[in-house]
């Protein structure tokens, strides 16, 4: 239901996004922030149920800086990896935030993150000018808790996560006490539908709790 567009950064760069946008009145903006696996189909398809929701939602190509049209396959880790290790996290925030600008004439601005992209929601939600966040395992969000949030998080973990140890989770909490967290009986990419660790049921129960969520906070 969506479509490509581009994106004009603050410094001027161009990068490109996908687009997808509701039906009816939208309720506000969303923005999908990508795995280290790039903006895939499964990113894209988190964009349309957002959609359907009722937000306009975008997901920008974070890996823009450094190679155009990633989408590496979920089953080859380094190579995703090697396309975080040279962005620059100051340039990836400005990315996203001509996300945010893109659609915040819909009102006010979620963004929802998983992986990389969670931890990235969690800074999202310190420095840029939104008025939510949402984010699906973030691996090292504990290493950021200098960071402090200044608009409302929820957090989705998963019990079985060999990337994201509870002790991590257990930190952000005592750090950050005002969020909402949650742990399901799944691991790390559970959301994923083309991931051998997609579990539906905890899927679905955070996909609701995220749509609430917004709603409370957005629209």
């Amino acid at each position: 239901m969506g479509h490509n567009i581009e994106l004009t950064a603050s410094d001027g760069h161009r990068l490109s996004a996908y687009l997808a946008e509701p039906a009816g009145k939208p309720r506000g903006g969303v923005v999908v922030i990508q795995e280290i696996f790039g903006v895939t189909r499964h990113i894209r398809d988190v964009a349309d149920q957002y959609a359907v929701a009722g937000y306009v939602a975008v997901a920008p190509a974070l890996f823009d800086r450094a190679e155009r049209d990633v989408d590496v396959p979920y089953t080859d880790v380094q190579k995703a990896y090697g396309y975080v290790k040279p962005l620059n996290i100051d340039n990836v925030m400005m990315d996203i935030q001509a996300a945010v600008e893109r659609v915040r004439p819909a009102g006010k601005v979620g963004v929802v993150g998983y992986c990389w992209g969670g931890m990235l929601s969690f800074l999202s939600a310190a420095r840029l000018k939104i008025d939510a966040a949402v984010a699906y395992y973030g691996g090292g969000i504990h290493q950021h808790l200098d960071e402090k949030p200044r608009v409302p998080v929820m957090f989705h973990f998963g019990e079985k996560d060999t990337h994201i140890p509870l002790s991590a989770v257990e930190q952000t909490k005592a750090a950050y006490p005002q969020g909402i967290y949650h742990l399901y009986p799944a691991e790390h990419g559970f959301n994923c539908t083309h991931r051998a660790s997609f579990e539906p049921a905890s899927a679905k129960l955070a996909f609701e709790r995220s749509v609430e969520f917004l709603r409370q906070n957005i629209g």
